[in-house]
């Protein structure tokens, strides 16, 4: 099969804002944007092929097809035909509420779900803006529960502020947030399974507050204050540089200014590229696609050989 582009799925959120359209040129209509989905099987969030002889067709039809070709014989054996990561952008205009995600283990004993490992990547940032990452100490159950009832829990959380570049790997159970201003990529595992535990008192758009997830969330949190979060990676210019390496997903970052191939006929994954600056055209031996800023195209797994052609890109490379 050839490389993969896909309708974006676009989502209105009571934070969104209009960067998806201004800076990743996203066909947006309104001014609360918040995610694109740009690669998905979520349930009544299935993206559609958008480009050749495939378009129209669902990535789930295509993987119910023919699971091994799209997705490789080793990702089939682990997670059937279920695509085993979501891809996104996010615009936050506003503030995201302070959230966690349980466990592989919580996650199915509770929802039926995986549970959601994720990364950040930082493609924009407003001058100030910043993440919340963690605790700023070690914290207590019962410190912590009393955080909420007193309205202190601000006090206890780690601030980060963020550039373009900066690269955050969030485990489950860590306490986050998306600060204000920021334009990221996010590689997730297929869930979306969230515990809200704070939103600053907001109220939805038919004036109610949004729900909280305050039981659910005492037993799937992480206390310990811990410095494993912020990705230092190498950047080097026309290589193959590795951000995260974990049991859900590999990311690597490519900032390229010529033509690069590769022999992945060994690699028994699809390979997504994120674009995050510049441009791209993708090619396998059954033909070729262009990606800009904002775009992503899966190849999938089926694919020998992939070559790069550009004169000035930057991308994330993913894979499992």
């Amino acid at each position: 099969m050839y490389p993969l582009k896909f309708q974006p799925i676009l989502k209105e959120r009571l934070w969104g804002g209009t960067k998806l359209k201004d800076v990743l040129g996203k066909p947006i209509e309104n001014d609360i944007t918040g995610e694109s989905w740009e690669l998905s099987t979520v349930k009544g969030d299935v993206s559609v092929i958008a480009n050749g002889d495939l378009s129209g067709t669902s990535l789930q039809e295509l993987i119910n097809e023919n699971p091994e070709a799209v997705l490789g014989k080793s990702v089939v054996e682990r997670f059937g035909t279920d695509f085993p990561i979501l891809i996104k952008f996010i615009d936050a205009k506003k503030d995201l509420s302070i959230q966690l995600h349980p466990n592989d283990e919580l996650a199915k004993e509770r929802h039926d779900s995986f549970g959601k490992t994720e990364m950040w990547y930082i493609m924009d940032a407003d001058e100030d803006a910043n993440l919340i990452v963690g605790f700023n100490k070690d914290v207590s159950k019962e410190e912590y529960a009393a955080s909420l009832e007193n309205d202190t829990l601000l006090d206890l959380l780690n601030y980060e502020s963020v550039t373009e570049g900066d690269t955050f790997f969030i485990n489950t159970g860590k306490i986050h947030a998306i600060g204000a201003g920021v334009l990221l990529a996010e590689i997730q595992q297929t869930s979306d399974v969230t515990y809200r535990v704070f939103d600053f008192n907001r109220k939805d758009k038919n004036g109610n507050l949004r729900e909280l997830h305050t039981e659910l969330a005492l037993d799937a949190i992480d206390y310990d204050k811990k410095d494993d979060f912020k990705v230092s990676y190498p950047q080097d210019k026309d290589a193959i540089n590795t951000m995260v390496d974990c049991p859900y997903f590999k990311t690597n970052f490519l900032e390229l200014s010529k033509n690069l191939s590769q022999d992945i006929s060994q690699r028994d994954s699809f390979t997504i590229y994120m674009c995050v600056g510049g441009s791209v055209e993708v090619q396998n031996n059954l033909g070729s696609t262009t990606i800009q800023k904002g775009e992503t195209v899966l190849v999938p797994a089926d694919c020998k050989t992939i070559t790069l052609k550009t004169t000035a890109v930057k991308l994330l490379e993913v894979t499992i």
